[in-house]
């Protein structure tokens, strides 16, 4: 068996120190970029499902007005 020597053991303890300094922060920094993608998509994709809430409302408001003046006469604008 091989003797190590003490400035060697700290040589191996700063090696495995910096490896796992830059393990985490890569995996951080992959983290982080996945979670922003994630959340743009989701955020893409609720405005576009408020967009097509709204025309639903806009039509149904239209549809609501045209009700209104048929059955009572009114001219609402």
């Amino acid at each position: 068996m091989i003797a190590m020597t003490e400035p060697q053991i700290w040589t191996m303890i700063g090696a495995f120190a910096a490896l796992m300094f830059g393990m985490m922060t890569m995996v951080s920094t992959v983290f982080i970029r996945v979670l922003r993608a994630e959340l743009g998509g989701l955020r893409a994709e609720m405005n576009s499902r408020f967009e097509i809430v709204g025309h639903r409302i806009d039509g149904l408001d239209r549809d609501v007005q045209a009700l209104v003046k048929r059955n009572f006469g009114l001219d609402r604008e």
